[in-house]
């Protein structure tokens, strides 16, 4: 079975998403720069429509556009995010994080996973700017996240299918790999088959 991811931004296409069956919601702010931490009351007013589907919610936690390299004072604000929306009742939580050198900054996901509390977490598509990424998977693996977000390359050029299926074999079930950027209701089937994983993301999967 495909689990389809659909991001939407704000509340107003959650209602339809979940009368449609789709199995995961990943709700954001301004995806004009790739998505920004949701207002509480929108957490919180998906998480009650939600609560009585068979849809999971996820909560982008971004405090800003740009990079994501993240100073003490934004991590600061990170953490409050995440035990705000687990409060507002976020199923699963969407971050990322890196050093100048566009590493994972390890400190900074060591203070993320534990204000998460054991929720599952992705890391988004930060991980497409690490250079080694298979040593990046390992490590992500021994932190405890759940999935990766990806495009395989830069959004402006078609996914990166071949690279995509080598981390998916890499990987080898220890995490799940989603697929995002271009990936639509027309191609998802096909760019699954392609690439090996069941995980696919967009704002156009249903």
């Amino acid at each position: 079975m495909i689990i389809r991811e659909l991001c939407v931004e704000n509340f107003t296409e959650i209602p339809q998403a979940v009368r449609n069956g789709v199995e995961r919601i990943e709700l954001c702010d301004n995806l004009a720069v790739g998505g920004t931490t949701p207002s509480y009351g929108v957490i919180e007013e998906a998480a009650r429509l939600v609560s009585e589907s068979k849809t999971t919610l996820a909560v982008m936690i971004r405090p800003r556009s740009g990079n994501f390299i993240y100073n003490s004072y934004e991590l600061k604000i990170m953490e409050t995010d995440i035990l705000k929306a687990i409060e507002a009742g976020a199923q699963n939580l969407v971050f990322g994080v890196l050093t100048e050198d566009n590493k994972i900054d390890s400190d900074a996901l060591d203070t993320l996973m534990i204000a998460s509390q054991g929720l599952p977490i992705t890391f988004h598509m930060a991980f497409d700017e690490i250079e080694d990424q298979r040593a990046a998977i390992d490590e992500l693996i021994e932190a405890g996240i759940d999935k990766i977000l990806m495009h395989g390359g830069p959004l402006n050029q078609p996914l990166n299918t071949d690279k995509i299926k080598n981390l998916v074999k890499y990987a080898s079930g220890r995490l799940n790999i989603l697929i995002g950027g271009g990936v639509n209701s027309d191609n998802f089937e096909s760019l699954s088959q392609m690439t090996g994983t069941n995980f696919v993301h967009g704002t156009k999967i249903i």
